[in-house]
């Protein structure tokens, strides 16, 4: 076996086998199925990255279809913004359609169903349903309404077509076997009656096809030829096939359905019904919270394209289900940023420098370099002057040898301008600093040339002209929960882990190119982190979001505990 064929994944052995087989590479197609009641989330992005990576690898069409069969939970609003998740992931799909497209053909084939005995209209309750289907150890009991005959079903399925029954008072099912194994073969629902305004079919239908029902026979009317789902559906693929086999036509392509396990994220839930409870009852702003497991969180937060691409591929896919720490996350998006974001100053938590013997009401303009790991990046100017920000941390009033930073009496360099040693502070009434002293080497500025220039500093910090700053709100954002799995424990609430810190929101200073700053643009802050200007920016305001430290400092916190 070669090299390339053992970094294989599973799918792809599965693909290659087909094909080996004799299935023709014109006919593989993939597809991204997401029902449109609710945001995507990390998961479905990895699932995007598998089938619209494989559409890639293979040269194959990628369709993107809306399981759209749920009325009472889909809204165009999701439709629309699983498209721009989709878009911004950098994905194209072959073909935009919904599994409502086919409302019409999968209800003709629940008539034929029904005439060929394989179907019934059953008007049990829903309890009596429950328990006459058995348990997995025990086989279900047959319903009263099983056996009617073929034109009982077929009025009362067209009634139920016809809004002429009630919510809950009829159902058509599957006829297959009661005492199967597999609960899910135990005359499984196919059609229930829903009076909800459909999103796309408007009032048109009042019964809606199951999922089960819908997405096999969806997959064969687009000729998918591998529908690859979560390792959850592993019990269902019985059930696809055997509704594949009562329609299929040899001469088409008969879909293959295939599961890989979720890679779940640490210190994060991903269950849309758990997602929108945290937008309902406002522990977030809204699904794009930058708190938020979704894609439209990440991409306000500041990730990128790239960097959740380049997470999908560095998890991979498997057979069993793991929990994978954000860690590896937050890495793909340093490392991302790190190539492409420009370097700027900002301070976050400020205390006033004067450089003592700087001449008043003088300003110079220093060369700053953009980004070191992208030369064609360039250079600009930072303004300097008498009065700096810095940050508080970067200042000991009594320091050790192994403080590097600023401290009475030892030098350290300005970052792209000159080195500054300690004199004094000014204190206020309890005791705290409220401005640090300094004076600087006239002979010492960054890239001036000078043989003073080459002395070596340890200690390097950022500043900000006070006198050119511009003020900006700065949200700090952490890990929105404290638990590494929230979700883990069904005894527990999972809101009871969310971590009360996630969200800090202060004013910053910044360097002046900041100025005209757009949102959705990233910069790193220098020697603080990574940011993104929000889209709440407007003239009046500017806003950042804190994207990730330089550094996981989560694994700093967790190894002392």
């Amino acid at each position: 076996m070669s090299t390339e064929e053992r970094s294989l994944n599973f799918i792809e052995q599965i693909i290659e086998e087909d094909l080996a087989a004799g299935f023709g590479a014109d006919k593989l197609r993939f597809r991204f199925p997401p029902e449109p009641n609710g945001y995507l989330h990390v998961g479905h992005a990895s699932s995007i990255c598998l089938n619209f990576g494989l559409g890639l690898k293979y040269n194959a069409p990628v369709n993107l279809r809306f399981d759209d069969t749920n009325p009472a939970k889909e809204e165009q609003e999701y439709v629309d913004a699983i498209k721009k998740d989709v878009e911004w992931l950098g994905f194209t799909w072959d073909k935009e359609l919904y599994a409502s497209d086919y409302f019409q053909e999968l209800y003709q084939w629940a008539v034929e169903f029904i005439k060929k005995g394989k179907a019934y209209v059953d008007s049990q309750s829903s309890e009596d349903m429950a328990k006459q289907k058995g348990t997995p150890n025990t086989p279900g009991t047959h319903s009263p309404y099983r056996d009617r005959s073929v034109d009982e079903n077929l009025a009362l399925f067209e009634g139920m077509k016809n809004g002429d029954f009630e919510e809950g008072t009829h159902v058509l099912r599957a006829k297959i076997d009661m005492a199967s194994s597999n609960m899910l073969m135990r005359d499984p629902i196919m059609y229930r009656i829903l009076h909800k305004h459909h999103h796309r079919t408007g009032e048109k239908w009042k019964i809606y096809p199951m999922y089960d029902w819908a997405h096999g026979e969806s997959d064969y009317l687009e000729a998918v030829s591998h529908s690859l789902c979560t390792l959850e559906f592993l019990m269902h693929r019985e059930l696809y096939d055997w509704f594949l086999d009562q329609i299929y036509d040899n001469t088409k392509t008969r879909p293959k359905q295939r599961e890989f396990a979720r890679r779940n994220l640490s210190h994060t839930v991903v269950s849309k019904r758990k997602l929108l409870q945290l937008v309902q009852e406002k522990y977030v702003t809204g699904w794009d919270d930058p708190r938020m497991s979704t894609i439209s969180g990440m991409r306000r937060r500041g990730y990128t394209p790239n960097s959740i691409r380049n997470f999908a591929d560095t998890i991979g896919i498997a057979k069993r289900t793991n929990l994978v720490d954000v860690s590896v996350l937050e890495f793909c998006v340093r490392e991302d940023l790190n190539k492409t974001a420009s370097r700027v100053m900002a301070v976050l938590d400020p205390v006033k420098l004067v450089i003592t013997n700087y001449p008043e009401g003088q300003e110079e303009w220093l060369e700053a370099e953009n980004n070191p790991e992208d030369e064609s990046a360039g250079f600009r100017e930072v303004p300097f002057s008498r009065e700096l920000y810095i940050e508080r941390e970067d200042f000991m009033e009594n320091a050790n040898s192994k403080y590097f930073r600023l401290t009475l009496g030892k030098e350290v360099r300005l970052k792209n301008a000159y080195i500054i040693k300690g004199e004094s502070v000014v204190k206020d009434a309890d005791g705290n600093i409220t401005e640090i002293h300094a004076t600087y080497d006239t002979d010492s500025r960054s890239g001036s040339g000078s043989e003073a220039s080459l002395r070596k500093i340890k200690g390097t910090i950022h500043w900000v002209s006070i006198q050119h700053a511009v003020k900006a709100e700065v949200r700090l954002y952490d890990r929105l929960f404290t638990h590494e799995n929230p979700d883990g424990d069904k005894e527990v609430d999972f809101k009871t882990y969310i971590n009360p810190d996630s969200l800090q929101v202060i004013t910053g200073y910044l360097e002046p190119s900041l100025k005209s700053a757009e949102a959705g643009e990233r910069y790193q802050f220098q020697r603080l982190g990574y940011f993104c200007v929000d889209t709440d920016t407007n003239a009046e305001q500017l806003v950042f979001n804190k994207t990730v430290g330089l550094r996981d400092t989560w694994a700093k916190l967790e190894a002392k505990e």
